[in-house]
């Protein structure tokens, strides 16, 4: 099925969620879905209108009473602020952020075969922090041990650091979403009001 590309009620994106709970916001009313137009539909509105739809690039949901096409737009109705633009310092974060590569060898591996390494090891000092620890693969972190990169003849394929926060349009190329036409003009509507640092 598909994903949704979510957009505060003043229109701006903040979120890609799935198409089931794009459908649970919309049917109790806590959404809207909206279309290229910028015109705004409520869940019943959109039963009706996906009755009309012969195709629709998303698909269909099917009840036994009635079709609904998958929105690739919604609106929430009571939601204005922005989420968070800090990233939260996790293991999944971290892996995203490193695209599950090791730091040292640069093979992309399975979570499985790859843990948190620290660059300066914790025994000497080191940080806990986006600066100082990244993903290494289980040989690349038995071969450095408790070591610097330097003492173990090792050398970082990165520069450990915090990633940034460039709102949905990030998130699409972290998971490798598709980038929907439909989603565009809102995402282009973050790029070009987003403030400058």
């Amino acid at each position: 099925m598909s994903d949704v590309l979510v957009l505060n009620k003043k229109f701006y994106a903040i979120h890609i969620t799935t198409w089931q709970k794009a459908f649970s916001l919309l049917y109790i009313d806590h959404a809207s879905v909206v279309d290229e137009e910028y015109k705004t539909y409520s869940f019943s509105d959109w039963k009706d209108i996906s009755q009309e739809i012969s195709g629709h690039p998303s698909g269909f949901v099917h009840t036994p009473s009635f079709k609904i096409a998958i929105p690739e737009v919604i609106l929430l109705r009571f939601y204005d602020e922005l989420p968070p633009m800090d990233i939260k310092f996790t293991r999944k974060n971290i892996y995203e952020h490193y695209r599950y590569k090791c730091c040292y060898c640069g093979k992309k591996k399975t979570t499985s075969e790859l843990n948190l390494e620290h660059v300066i090891p914790v025994s000497r000092g080191g940080a806990t922090d986006w600066l100082n620890v990244v993903i290494s693969c289980i040989p690349c972190n038995l071969k450095k041990a408790a070591r610097t990169p330097q003492e173990a003849g090792m050398k970082l394929q990165v520069v450990p650091g915090k990633p940034d926060w460039k709102g949905p349009i990030s998130l699409c190329f972290k998971t490798g979403l598709k980038m929907k036409a439909s989603w565009q003009k809102f995402i282009d509507n973050v790029y070009w009001n987003a403030e400058l640092e």
